[in-house]
């Protein structure tokens, strides 16, 4: 499945200066892990962003937002936001922050052998 490339550029802009971030391909687009934890993301046009669950109906509130629904299961703490939400720099800024700010806290997935 195609994702944005524009959108997976802007990403990977954002994240240039970490270091220990991985791109994956997965969900049928692009996943950045940064420190081995699933942060971010790109599915056809939308920005998936992992986040506080604590945070999760606020985020969805904003323009743009909704929650991440994968056969038919919402999955709190993960929202997707379309081009809407996306338009300025300071709207793109703040999902990645807020993504950012929660994979210091979050925890990694267990590694599959």
């Amino acid at each position: 499945m195609a994702y944005d490339q524009k959108l997976a550029e802007r990403v990977r802009q954002k994240l240039a200066s970490l270091s220990n971030v991985e791109e994956k391909p997965m969900m049928g687009g692009l996943t950045f892990m940064y420190n081995d934890k699933m942060c971010l993301g790109i599915i056809k046009d939308e920005l998936m962003c992992r986040i506080d669950p604590d945070l999760h109906d606020a985020a969805i509130a904003k323009t743009g937002c909704r929650t991440m629904d994968f056969t038919n299961r919402p999955m709190r703490g993960y929202v997707l936001v379309e081009q809407s939400g996306l338009k300025t720099e300071k709207d793109f800024d703040y999902w990645v922050g807020i993504a950012l700010d929660f994979n210091k806290k979050a925890k990694a997935s267990r590694k599959k052998k």
